[in-house]
């Protein structure tokens, strides 16, 4: 094939020159004779020309030459060229797992678009609410009921628990961002977490008494548990936990926390025998906004955002959190911590 193309091309060359130095001689007439200069000379030339480059092809533009001058690059037709080209072609395998991908991705952007709208939906649906509420409250008031005291009071009472609730959404929304994004930095302190725990028992009490629910420990133990965290989101963390236990727990349930040592771990246990969550809906649980039961979740307050903030806290350590659950029977949220350098 090589010494093929090369007499090709050394023929084409040939037989062009000669035509050009015929033209020259028939247009210039150099001699008087045109005719017979021109059946002496041309054939002369073209086998001239035609052997000098076909050495020029066959011996200094070869395959190798090419590959020199130009890398990387292949003669047309030849089989180097081919089976780069055969190579290059995806096999049947790798065109399937190619489409699957493509299919993932999709349904990916799906699911984000579809969270997406349900997010947007949910918050508005949140801020809907203490909105219409404050105004229905002031058109009130501004409608006569100012001059009535039994009523201004009350109704600017209302007024101020609906701006509360709208300060707290916000501010969970605006503490979920900073997390997300990595700007809220975390300040590492060693801590008692037994002593923390006993903390926020006495804050929840009056809320725990409330709903005739008893707080206490699974496993409290002998001495102090040290873990190396940030106290102050661990306490939010467990208060999250502990007073959404009391929230959906059963008159005269239990709120109990239980630790376990796992070497550089230890694992915190917070568990009740409330009204439990359906097996569907345990890998929503941690959204934003979403609740099982909504009717009975805004009669409870809160802004929705209370297990999405414990879970963005816990990843922040980077640690886990799992839950648990059976319907009327409980639900356990077990998360894990760093344990103090000292206690390792």
């Amino acid at each position: 094939m090589k010494n093929y193309s090369a007499l090709q091309h050394s023929l084409f060359i040939s037989l062009v020159f000669s035509f050009l130095v015929a033209c020259v001689l028939v247009l210039g007439q150099y001699v008087e004779k045109v005719q017979i200069m021109l059946l002496i000379s041309i054939p002369v030339i073209f086998i001239i020309t035609f052997f000098y480059t076909n050495y020029i092809f066959t011996h200094f533009l070869s395959v190798k030459n090419v590959r020199e001058i130009f890398p990387g690059k292949e003669p047309r037709g030849s089989k180097e060229s081919n089976s780069h080209i055969n190579n290059a072609l995806p096999t049947a395998e790798e065109g399937e797992a190619w489409t699957k991908r493509q299919i993932k991705e999709i349904e990916r952007l799906k699911d984000l678009e579809k969270y997406r709208k349900e997010f947007v939906g949910n918050v508005s649906h949140e801020l809907k609410t203490p909105i219409f509420n404050i105004q229905g409250y002031i058109l009130t008031l501004l409608e006569g009921a100012i001059d009535d005291s039994k009523i201004n009071k009350l109704y600017l009472q209302r007024t101020e628990k609906s701006i509360d609730r709208m300060i707290s959404i916000v501010e969970d929304l605006e503490s979920i961002t900073r997390l997300e994004s990595g700007e809220l930095k975390l300040k590492y302190e060693v801590f008692d977490i037994v002593k923390m725990v006993e903390d926020v028992f006495e804050l929840e009490q009056m809320l725990a008494n409330e709903h005739k629910i008893t707080m206490g420990f699974g496993n409290k133990p002998v001495k102090p548990i040290f873990v190396h965290a940030d106290k102050k989101k661990i306490t939010e963390v467990i208060t999250n936990l502990i007073v959404n236990s009391i929230k959906y727990g059963k008159k005269k349930g239990f709120v109990k926390v239980s630790f376990f040592d796992n070497g550089n771990k230890i694992f915190v246990e917070v568990r009740d025998n409330g009204i439990g969550i359906d097996k569907k809906n345990l890998h929503r649980i941690f959204e934003r906004f979403y609740r099982i039961d909504k009717s009975r979740s805004r009669e409870q307050g809160g802004t929705g955002l209370g297990l999405s903030i414990v879970k963005h806290i816990i990843e922040a350590h980077k640690q886990t959190i799992e839950v648990k659950s059976l319907i009327d029977k409980g639900t356990s949220f077990t998360f894990t911590l760093e344990k103090a350098p000292e206690l390792k």
